[in-house]
């Protein structure tokens, strides 16, 4: 423990610091990642209304939650510092304009959206909402907000803080879009049709009723708006702090949640301190939360072993078996929610010829990928969406391996003499994908197999995320973690066109799938809804726009120490019930 103690003292510094330590890069970027029995989407709106009230029985139970560690006779710590080891860095605390789950797990602490999801799942209850109503037959939502919640720069959470955050996401010629300082939303943008003057844009009206009370109004039903809602992309910022830190707000993050922010120092560390005013009484339990970024998966599992850490991301499947019930250490599995894949640029030749496209999917052994890097933790991918979301296609028949087809199609496309491209490779550990070096040389060995070059190119992540965003690659290797449980989070953000630019980084442009994920997007009738994606899956797959690889299961490790805590689906989850035992 000496070694973690004197870590601390050092880390010390940067609370003395403080925002000095941040860097000086203003420009948010779009991110392709962010993330057990999914629920799909609550999307009976009518019945949604009184999930609220079924839910609200927590919030008399936010004292104790999961565990009562004192009746079961354990001792806290006195130093409540949690140190979360992570591979790469976020790229902006500016949650609605990045998608990386790097940011994520760490706004997620920072800030509270008006609903919440279960624990280990994605039904919707409670946030900074305490109960809600819909009407009019899915096209009116009223909020009913809690009182007394404050921001972390004292200020009140209201209903005006409600609808600053929505208009500034939505209209473009807001004060605080910050569009010319390069924020983008493109999340807002496709889940919520578009933004203010498109004409799919669904929200029409945003209304305050009263101080704690808040409406919206929307131009045609939307079959996930309860569900997006939950989702960290839509959490509240302090309206204050927008006119304190302008566009700088990415690097001065203030919200409701159980964790102020204190620093930042780029590619290292990130600190957060308790909110000793949170609304939920008793909590959060820690007293501050450090996210380290440790690039080396074999290096933060040398840290955890050792003390110096407390929960690691990104656990080498390999080393899964080897740490199984190793004293000390505690395993976390996250429920399969993800995709890890490889997309074609479509913008550049020859990618933008789908029988190419069918070529190389058939060069890439899926099977021998999850052998040598998931240990097993891991199924083959034929669809974007995970197997058990609403409107899996599983009469797909996937491109199976098979050199020689893969041989005939690239002689069919004019490349039977081979072709070099680079293959763009992620610098960090991902949920979907826990080496991303080692896949890459994988995949260049299957490429090899067929004639074709692939060199392999990696550089900085947010460079990585913005590059790739703005078209610069030729083939390129990320993934997708679901985030609200809806079908359209993956469809919506990485294939329809009006995600580009932004998630839908294969440039992939289908009118006719457009036309469906619209439909589907806007239907609340379940079963249409699942036919429409499955259709939609059909011509995707027949366009083959990428290489669905894998659906992980992503492994996390931590000292068993650590009490309550519960992985999510969506890859991020906020700390407030977790503590640290002697």
């Amino acid at each position: 423990m000496g070694m973690r103690k004197a870590w601390l003292l050092l880390l010390a510094l940067v609370f003395v610091v403080g925002l000095a330590a941040c860097g000086n890069n203003n420009e948010p970027v779009d991110a392709g990642e962010n993330n057990d029995e999914v629920n799909a989407g609550n999307n009976d709106v009518e019945g949604a209304n009184n999930n609220a009230e079924e839910a609200n029985n927590d919030e008399a139970n936010n004292d104790g939650n999961n565990t009562n560690n004192e009746a079961n006779n354990e001792t806290m710590a006195e130093d409540q510092t949690l140190i979360f080891a992570r591979g790469g860095d976020s790229v902006s605390l500016d949650y609605a304009s990045v998608t990386d789950g790097e940011s994520s797990r760490v706004t997620q602490q920072i800030y509270e959206s008006l609903l919440q999801f279960d624990e280990d799942s994605f039904e919707i209850g409670p946030g900074l909402a305490e109960d809600w109503d819909v009407e009019d037959d899915g096209l009116r939502f009223v909020f009913h907000l809690r009182e007394g919640v404050t921001f972390h720069d004292g200020t009140d959470f209201n209903a005006d803080a409600v609808k600053l955050n929505f208009e500034r996401w939505a209209n473009p010629d807001h004060e605080y879009h910050f569009a010319d300082e390069g924020y983008a939303y493109s999340v807002y943008g496709t889940q919520f049709g578009g933004f203010e003057g498109d004409d799919g844009h669904v929200i029409e009206e945003i209304n305050v009723l009263g101080d704690y009370e808040i409406e919206f109004v929307l131009r045609e039903r939307l079959g996930s708006f309860l569900q997006n809602m939950g989702m960290s992309y839509f959490a509240i910022t302090s309206p204050a702090a927008f006119e304190e830190y302008g566009s700088s707000i990415n690097e001065n993050p203030v919200g409701t949640g159980p964790f102020k922010f204190i620093s930042w120092s780029k590619d290292d560390s990130i600190v957060l301190e308790k909110n000793e005013d949170y609304w939920q009484e008793g909590l959060p339990k820690l007293d501050s939360v450090i996210f380290q970024v440790i690039p080396d998966n074999s290096a933060r599992l040398t840290a955890l072993r050792s003390g110096e850490i407390d929960i690691m991301d990104g656990l080498n499947p390999d080393d899964v078996e080897a740490i199984e019930g190793e004293p000390g250490i505690t395993m976390f599995e996250r429920a399969t929610n993800n995709i890890g894949y490889l997309g074609f640029n479509a913008d550049k030749e020859p990618f933008d010829d789908p029988v190419l496209r069918r070529a190389l999917n058939h060069a890439i052994d899926k099977e021998s990928l999850i052998a040598v890097l998931y240990a097993g933790l891991a199924e083959p991918a034929k669809n974007i969406i995970p197997p058990l979301y609403l409107g899996y296609n599983d009469n797909i028949e996937p491109y199976e391996y098979d050199p020689e087809l893969a041989q005939e199609l690239l002689e069919e496309a004019g490349y039977g003499d081979g072709l070099e491209f680079d293959l763009w490779t992620m610098p960090v550990a991902r949920p979907y994908m826990p080496d991303p070096q080692r896949a890459a040389e994988v995949m260049q060995a299957n490429f090899a197999d067929i004639g074709v070059t692939a060199n392999i190119v990696s550089m900085e992540w947010a460079t990585y995320l913005e590059r790739t965003e703005q078209g610069e690659q030729d083939l390129f290797m990320l993934g997708w973690s679901g985030t609200n449980g809806d079908p359209d989070y993956f469809f919506g953000n990485l294939l329809h066109s009006d995600a580009i630019p932004g998630g839908n980084r294969n440039f992939y442009r289908n009118d006719e799938v457009d036309a469906l994920l619209d439909q589907a997007k806007t239907s609340i009738d379940e079963e249409e809804r699942a036919e429409l994606y499955e259709q939609a899956q059909e011509i995707i797959h027949e366009d083959a726009p990428m290489i669905p690889l894998v659906h992980s299961i992503p492994v996390l490790a931590g000292n068993e120490r650590v009490k309550n805590y519960v992985p999510h689906l969506s890859t991020s989850e906020p700390l407030t019930h977790v503590e640290l035992a002697e």
